[in-house]
């Protein structure tokens, strides 16, 4: 994965190589353009953060739409010193001390609560279905199974619902 900078800024990602070519149709460049050569057009490589954790259920994973510098750590007061006058611009301090590579991340986002909402109901009514078994008439279903049968059905009466399901635990 590359990203095209533009006056240092991230102006097209995804990059290609097959883009790099088209870009500069003057130039050849071999079969496997060095990295050297690729950073002399304005491609650099970008490195995948880890991916969040999330519930897709009720959540999406959504890439961001062009991938950030890398901040090494934030300026201090020592970093923002002026070494002949000795003064601190305090404007300074805080800001980013950026490294040499590219990083895109991910943003978890909740889905419209009505599909949220369909996806729990879905997978709880599946739960239960799994069960039904122990509920027919020949069957004495034990007290425990008959506690997590109605949690399952009280999983919409939850506090959190749908963003923040407790799931009872099967019994065993």
């Amino acid at each position: 994965m590359h990203v095209k900078l533009t006056n240092g800024q991230p102006s097209q990602f995804p990059y290609t190589v097959g883009q790099l070519r088209r870009d500069n149709p003057q130039t050849s460049f071999p079969k496997n353009i060095p990295v050297e050569i690729m950073r002399r057009h304005g491609m650099f490589p970008v490195e995948e953060l880890t991916k969040p954790v999330f519930d897709p259920l009720v959540q999406t994973l959504v890439r961001d739409e062009m991938p950030h510098k890398e901040v090494i750590r934030l300026k201090t007061e020592e970093d923002a010193t002026d070494p002949i006058t000795g003064e601190v611009d305090q404007s300074q301090v805080g800001e980013p001390i950026y490294g040499n590579k590219w990083l895109i991340g991910y943003t978890v986002e909740d889905k419209p609560q009505d599909q949220a909402e369909e996806a729990i109901r879905s997978k709880r009514n599946g739960l239960i279905a799994d069960t039904d078994w122990m509920a027919l008439s020949d069957n004495t279903m034990s007290p425990a199974w008959a506690s997590y049968r109605q949690a399952l059905r009280d999983i919409t009466d939850q506090a959190g619902f749908p963003y923040a399901v407790e799931w009872p635990t099967k019994p065993s």
